[in-house]
């Protein structure tokens, strides 16, 4: 990857999570992000520095086993463990977010998925989301915990933690994290109003059909892109 790609890749980084820090899915400088690189490496948000406040220079490069490439004043964020875990399980991922936004968070506290088929929207782009079993952050109990689930889903709650989201790119993520708060909300909302009343199994599996469809044609295009 030449200078200019990888500047405005950290220029889009530096301006997600400015998104997430405005959306009030993270407080004071909680939260981390990460890229994988097309060269193998991983470029990451540093740690103890505000995800509203970040600049693109203070972004830390590291290889896939956690060796630090390069980081300026800062070194990488403390859940640079799981982040990693999770690319060399999912060579499919290319970005992760982890964030704490209120409702969805809410949930992971409670240790309650969001598991109903209620949404179209969201079976079709998320699916079901697990509660993640708690492990300490920035320990390897976390990787640990969310090997049982890393293969399943694209969304997760951290029992007692916050959610993390992944994705083929940082939008891609982005909007899975946004569409989980957003579904959480809708999920707290109608339980207030006597409960979720979920699609027929006839719905719902007509959906995963449109979402295999769908994947399937995402992944000719980007063959055929190359």
């Amino acid at each position: 990857m030449d200078f200019v790609s990888e500047y405005r890749l950290r220029k889009e980084i530096v301006d997600v999570c400015s998104k997430i820090y405005q959306k009030g899915f993270v407080a004071a400088n909680d939260g981390n992000v990460s890229v994988r690189l097309d060269d193998g490496r991983v470029l990451i948000t540093p740690t103890g520095v505000s995800k509203g406040f970040l600049s693109p220079e203070e972004l830390v490069t590291v290889d896939l086993s956690g060796s630090v490439l390069s980081c300026g004043a800062h070194k990488p964020s403390s859940e640079l463990p799981m982040h990693l875990y999770i690319y060399r399980e999912r060579p499919d991922v290319g970005a992760v977010v982890h964030a704490h936004p209120l409702f969805s968070t809410a949930f992971a506290v409670a240790g309650v998925p969001l598991d109903k088929n209620v949404l179209a929207e969201v079976v079709l782009t998320l699916g079901p989301v697990p509660v993640v079993e708690y492990g300490t952050p920035s320990t390897e109990e976390l990787p640990q915990a969310l090997g049982k689930y890393i293969h399943k889903a694209d969304a997760f709650l951290l029992a007692n933690h916050g959610v993390v989201t992944v994705g083929s790119s940082l939008l891609d993520t982005f909007w899975k994290l946004e569409r989980l708060e957003h579904f959480a909300q809708i999920s707290f909302i109608a339980r207030l109003l006597g409960g979720e009343r979920p699609l027929s199994p006839e719905e719902v599996e007509k959906l995963n059909r449109i979402r295999e469809r769908l994947r399937i044609r995402r992944a000719l295009g980007a063959s055929e892109e190359h």
